[in-house]
């Protein structure tokens, strides 16, 4: 008897913990992946429809036996009940046994008692095929709602995805807007490049100002060149054309240092 316990608590035992095992693993797929989830769903509530259809088949079948063998045997009672008349004037006439007569009214005695055990058998074949009825109706309206509720809950599913992608190029369209953003403002390459222009504008501000510094002497000095050289030489634009004659024909002055030596 104490093994019988045992057996008995472990199967308890068993049924809970596996049982709520399995309900959690069940949870844990329909959340990774509903619409499988929600096909096997389907696929259970259509064949526990489909079960209840193939009873009520056969229930509807042995409904129309019994209904069948209650209606046969209600033509045979009556049947038997009118010739009961003519049986009784046969006997009295001779032309019938008696022995044919008892065995005509037992036969007609126990139709009669069997009737109402046929007649129950229908009222529970009735009971029975209506009672399937029920439960058929009620798995189609279930899985009508089912598949309703389904197509509603994947369109909203499709709905929430698309509202995803959508807020997700919206996202990344505002990082690569950002991004560009960044470049123009913070691109460490362009700000070297302007660093290195600037640079560049610097240096050559600095040449053009030594350059100015060290021509600023040499135009002065070319200034007194031109000056010195006015000066020595006569204004030749009033020569006529006998003074330039003479000076050119003149010969030419001796130099201080030849006369030095002489």
């Amino acid at each position: 008897m104490s093994n019988l316990n045992g057996w008995g608590l472990t199967a308890r035992l068993i049924t809970k913990h596996f049982g709520a095992l399995g309900n959690r693993v069940s949870e844990a797929i329909a959340n990774f992946d509903p619409e499988t989830a929600t096909e096997a769903d389907r696929d259970r509530l259509a064949d526990n429809l489909r079960s209840a259809a193939q009873k009520l088949a056969a229930a509807r079948a042995a409904f129309n036996k019994e209904a069948d063998d209650v209606t046969k045997l209600r033509q045979l009672i009556a049947t038997d009940e009118q010739a009961a008349g003519t049986l009784a004037e046969r006997l009295a006439a001779g032309k019938i046994s008696e022995s044919t007569i008892t065995l005509f009214c037992d036969e007609l005695e126990g139709n009669k008692a069997r009737l109402p055990q046929e007649l129950q058998e229908e009222a529970d074949a009735r009971q029975y095929m209506s009672e399937l009825q029920t439960i058929v109706d009620a798995l189609s309206k279930q899985l009508s709602e089912f598949d309703a509720q389904a197509k509603k809950a994947m369109q909203a599913l499709a709905s929430a995805r698309a509202q995803q992608d959508l807020q997700q190029l919206r996202a990344d369209r505002q990082a690569q807007l950002a991004g560009l953003q960044g470049m123009r403002g913070q691109s460490s390459a362009l700000s070297a490049l302007t660093r290195r222009a600037e640079s560049i504008r610097n240096d050559a501000e600095g040449l053009r100002i030594v350059t100015d510094i060290g021509q600023k002497p040499l135009d002065q000095a070319a200034e007194l060149e031109a000056i010195r050289k006015s000066v020595s030489q006569p204004a030749l634009g009033n020569e006529s054309a006998l003074a330039r004659l003479q000076r050119l024909s003149a010969p030419p002055a001796a130099e201080p240092l030849a006369l030095a030596k002489s």
